[in-house]
């Protein structure tokens, strides 16, 4: 039996358009926050990295809270 997924049919009518929060523009690129973890957590000899994929204003480089994952909007990042 093969497992298929029904994706519901969007039209751009139904959607909103989002803004940057600083100067307004509509333009967005990703872009990657990177966090370091300690080599103690990850058991390696090196400190890790982890990247976060996030969305930035193509004109002012600023990052909407609503890009953020939960836990860095808790850690006021």
């Amino acid at each position: 039996m093969e497992n298929t997924t029904v994706q519901p049919k969007l039209a751009l009518s139904d959607t909103t358009g989002v803004t940057c929060d600083e100067c307004g523009h509509t333009i967005f690129e990703e872009g990657l926050i990177i966090r370091r973890v300690s080599q103690f957590l990850t058991g390696t000899s090196q400190p890790g990295m982890i990247p976060i994929p996030v969305f930035a204003c193509k004109k002012c480089q600023h990052v909407n809270t609503e890009f953020l994952p939960r836990e860095l909007k808790d850690l006021g990042e």
